[in-house]
């Protein structure tokens, strides 16, 4: 197996781990897995989040990434 092709099922996995934990944190699996697929999504704050009340879509509104800023 190339590294290439290593380096894509890798991917796949870690964006279907993160997809699974979402779904089973609560999160409706549409929003789990556009959320899975973004990398930026930090996934343990959310399923805290989740855990402590707050709801799935409110939670990924809270967690999501500010579009083109840094934190300077």
């Amino acid at each position: 197996m190339s590294t290439e092709v290593a380096a894509v099922r890798e991917a796949h996995q870690r964006v279907a781990w993160r997809r699974n934990r979402l779904a089973a944190a609560g999160f409706p699996l549409p929003l789990a897995a556009r959320i899975a697929r973004d990398p930026r999504y930090d996934v343990h704050a959310l399923i805290e989040l989740v855990e402590r009340g707050c709801p799935a879509g409110l939670a990924a509104r809270i967690v999501a990434p500010l579009e083109g800023g840094s934190a300077a």
